[in-house]
């Protein structure tokens, strides 16, 4: 087989540390772990340089979408990495498939739903406990002033975020129809949906569960500490910690676990956010590898890489054995792993 992974941001050039120091060491990862399949990356000429190992380094100077059109069907296998927001993992995930290609990861229908978190909160509503939420069309409010009859203050915290969100980006906590307002604008120069969501402020700790997932099962790897907290009411993601330890983990991973066989099509690296507080509560998934990834292939009983080529196959790990703790944090240019233990 002749695998193609590719990062969104090294394969566009992009230079902002802020948006490629997790991808660097996400493909950096993925390089490592499948070099010894028939692998090649992408990455652009105006991108560092990222050590494949014994990977093929593919340089490209044109737009990605165009390369993918015109080159992927010379593999058979492509894994993307590229975020939700303005779906841009959908489309890039519809084009590998209307070209032939056997996409590493979900299918184009369980990213779409997965990149709209109102598409995510109606397939799981009556199936695993959400955060009460509410869609507010623009056309609903006042353009000018971003008043909504819907907001009610008396419910105290709430959350204002974009629907096809991703890392915490304009996701603000409000406690008032002034500071709500204030919110709505900044959520409104991100989002290209025509709605956005109100939710309930969930007390509790902030956490992730990595799986792998086949499209019919799926097995949690591991309970992942985020580290979150909030600056005049944005909330600002700054890394973590695998494992978490939490009285609520096993509820927690199956939890998720349901979440995830809830939603046809998920499949390989898939990444549960939860609130763990008196309850768990599910806030989205992530249907692509996610950060704790980088930590995680340093710490099971398997190549994770590798595992989730197979897993697309339809072959799981039969045991997962975690060993270790790491820390993960941006550093400027860099991802930083700290080992505990």
């Amino acid at each position: 087989m002749s695998l193609l992974i590719f990062e969104y941001a090294t394969s566009l050039g992009i230079k902002d540390p802020s948006l490629t120091a997790e991808g660097r060491a996400m493909i950096q990862g993925l390089t490592d772990d499948l070099q010894g399949l028939d692998t090649s990356f992408l990455i652009s000429k105006n991108s560092d340089p990222i050590g494949g190992g014994h990977c093929q380094s593919v340089t490209i100077k044109e737009d990605l979408n165009k390369w993918i059109s015109e080159n992927i069907h010379h593999y058979n296998f492509c894994l993307p990495i590229a975020p939700e927001e303005n779906f841009i993992l959908y489309e890039l995930t519809q084009l590998i498939e209307d070209n032939g290609v056997q996409v590493v990861g979900s299918d184009a229908n369980a990213v779409g739903t997965c990149s709209d978190k109102y598409l995510t909160y109606q397939a799981l509503e009556s199936k695993v406990p959400l955060i009460p939420t509410h869609k507010v069309q623009w056309d609903e409010i006042d353009t000018e002033n971003y008043d909504i009859p819907a907001y009610d203050p008396s419910n105290g915290k709430q959350v204002v975020k974009p629907a096809d969100g991703v890392s915490c980006s304009a996701v603000q906590i409000i406690s008032s129809p002034e500071e709500f307002k204030k919110a709505a604008r900044e959520v409104r120069k991100v989002t290209t949906l025509p709605y956005f969501l109100v939710q309930e402020w969930m007390e509790g700790d902030s956490v992730s569960v990595s799986l792998l997932a086949n499209g019919r099962e799926a097995i949690p790897l591991s309970l992942n500490q985020q580290n979150v907290n909030s600056t005049d009411g944005k909330i600002n993601y700054n890394g973590g910690k695998v494992p978490a330890n939490h009285p609520l983990e096993n509820e927690a991973k199956e939890i998720a676990k349901k979440a995830v066989e809830s939603i046809k099509g998920l499949k390989g690296y898939v990444g549960v956010d939860m609130i763990l507080g008196d309850e768990v509560h599910l806030v989205e998934i992530n249907s692509r590898i996610t950060t704790p990834y980088v930590a995680l292939r340093n710490m099971l009983n398997f190549n994770l890489g590798e595992a989730i080529v197979e897993s697309v196959k339809g072959e799981l790990p039969e045991e997962v054995e975690l060993g270790g703790e790491i820390t993960f944090q941006k550093e400027g240019n860099h991802l930083q792993l700290k080992v505990i233990k």
